[in-house]
């Protein structure tokens, strides 16, 4: 039977897969595509980056993999400023993720904040991204794979492993550890059977929207189940599951034109209106 957050116990917690589960698709699919559309890599690029996420949604993940995808990620940005990125990361979300959030999941959330529990993002995702979609849907704080950088510059190399699968559990215990919270008191949310070390590891696992062998395995242990998809019979909130991992390299260069297009309107606006970038609205996601 589900159930809710505790609100009289302080030790608990709650943790929350991003990709597919916090958010229609791969939020690093939505920032590189950010990106290609700010001239920071081709199309083309974009197309072998989106290829190789559409095989790992379609043939399943593993560590190898995921590896080489985020390496492949974090090359993009070599020789960038930290700070640099971080804005066009703000920017980006607010143009390409904040409507992609998932509405149930974020009221999931909001129902452990509201019980007086600190809720983090536990993702593959660069540390920074998790942090900015953090800060957005006004959560604790997140824990992402870290990029190395010497003096504030990107080196396109990671530090450590991808934060997957046990490395992903790992960080949750040291984070446990460090805040002083009991696992068994905490809840853990993900759609993916790779984080089964993490759900593992809860006293209330919940899968969210999930693939077919988390699903399974949700039943099996007798996990609450949370399907926000269109067409499932579970609650439906008006978010597109599709998200165009595999769309043709037409559909994609037709997007990063329209981006482009806008990002030149905004610009003659700003420089018109004697603004910048640095003073656009930062406000809260949807």
């Amino acid at each position: 039977m589900a159930t809710g957050p505790d609100v009289s116990d302080p030790s608990a917690a709650a943790f929350f897969d991003v990709d597919n589960t916090m958010m229609v698709g791969a939020s690093i699919f939505h920032f590189a595509k950010g990106m290609a559309a700010r001239d920071f890599f081709s199309w083309r690029d974009l197309l072998s980056f989106t290829a190789r996420q559409a095989r790992l949604r379609l043939g399943g993940e593993n560590s190898a993999d995921m590896h080489t995808t985020r390496e492949s990620a974090l090359a993009f940005v070599a020789g960038k400023k930290v700070a640099e990125i971080v804005a066009l990361g703000e920017e980006i979300y607010d143009e390409e993720m904040s409507d992609r959030i998932w509405r149930g999941t974020h009221a999931l959330a909001k129902l452990h904040l509201e019980a007086g529990q600190r809720v983090w993002l536990v993702t593959a995702t660069p540390v920074e991204l998790a942090r900015i979609i953090a800060e957005r849907l006004e959560l604790t704080g997140a824990l992402g794979t870290v990029a190395a950088s010497v003096d504030g510059v990107y080196t396109g190399r990671l530090v450590g492993d991808v934060l997957h699968g046990e490395a992903k559990a790992a960080a949750v215990r040291a984070l446990a550890a460090r805040e002083g919270l009991d696992l068994a008191h905490c809840s853990a949310y993900s759609d993916s059977i790779n984080d089964l070390p993490m759900l593992s590891m809860v006293g209330r696992a919940v899968a969210v929207n999930p693939d077919s062998a988390l699903r399974a395995e949700a039943r099996a242990r007798g996990w609450e189940i949370r399907d926000f998809r269109a067409g499932r019979k579970a609650a439906r909130i008006g978010i597109p599951a599709a998200l165009g991992l595999g769309a043709t390299a037409g559909g994609v260069a037709a997007t990063i034109a329209a981006r482009r297009s806008l990002s030149a309107r905004r610009t003659g606006a700003g420089s018109a209106a004697g603004t910048t970038r640095s003073g656009w609205s930062r406000g809260p996601g949807r």
